[in-house]
């Protein structure tokens, strides 16, 4: 029987590339390339120890990123802060707990599904909460518009076009390449400096969350692996299963 990938490329457009994941397209014969079109990097500005000091007045603090996570704790390192204990912690995704719980914080809070929207649905402030929002230059203001929260803005979100050409010639030379794309800034960048040489019906797509999909909607675009749960992982497994379905 041959390898559920076989003979497919699998084209990772984030900012990094985890090694189980890599290993798991490789283990069911896909070949993995990795062209990142944002770099995420912390956001240092001269309010930052201002923000630290208040960390104590608030009852809550949101993460929605891991990018969040690295960037806060680097900011409390740099000004040797210590996160006051009586704060609780509210994250959206997996991952962004993991990596909040290896920084010795104990998550609180996290939604259903991984996405800003159900989280705004999910969570409350109990009658004179405060809580912080420690987010990136990109995010949407979903949070804000339902919470009243106020919002620290830790980390930039950037273009990063200097694998473009090597992207552009993986994907004429690749073998039936599927592209992953995991936010909204990764798909406007494809559109706006790839599509325009090789169009969207050139190559398949998989998407991750609900509001990548739909910035691919934006543009006519349906991808072939959208799951329910907002993970590499999970696209990497539906990814499978749609492939040897297909087979």
């Amino acid at each position: 029987m041959p390898s559920k990938l076989a003979g497919k490329t699998i084209i990772l457009t984030g900012s990094s590339v985890v090694q189980p994941i890599a290993q798991l397209i490789e283990e069911n014969g896909g070949k993995v390339l990795h062209f990142p079109l944002i770099e995420t990097v912390e956001l240092i500005t001269p309010e930052d120890p201002q923000w630290l000091a208040q960390l104590q007045t608030y009852d809550w603090l949101i993460f929605t990123s891991q990018n969040a996570v690295t960037s806060f704790f680097s900011k409390c390192v740099r000004h040797q802060v210590v996160v006051p204990n009586h704060l609780k912690i509210a994250a959206v995704g997996e991952k962004t707990a993991a990596r909040l719980q290896a920084n010795g914080l104990q998550v609180d809070f996290m939604p259903t599904i991984f996405s800003a929207d159900v989280f705004v649905q999910q969570f409350a402030l109990a009658e004179g909460e405060r809580a912080l929002f420690l987010r990136g230059s990109l995010a949407k203001d979903t949070i804000r518009a339902s919470i009243a929260v106020d919002e620290w803005t830790v980390y930039e979100t950037k273009s990063c076009l200097k694998h473009l050409n090597d992207l552009e010639k993986a994907l004429v030379q690749c073998e039936q390449p599927i592209v992953i794309f995991a936010s909204p800034s990764a798909v406007d960048i494809y559109a706006k400096r790839i599509v325009p040489d090789l169009d969207w019906g050139y190559v398949k797509f998989a998407s991750i969350g609900h509001v990548t999909t739909a910035a691919l909607a934006k543009y006519g675009v349906t991808p072939i692996v959208q799951p329910k749960t907002y993970t590499m992982q999970a696209v990497i497994e539906q990814l499978i299963l749609e492939e040897t379905t297909n087979d």
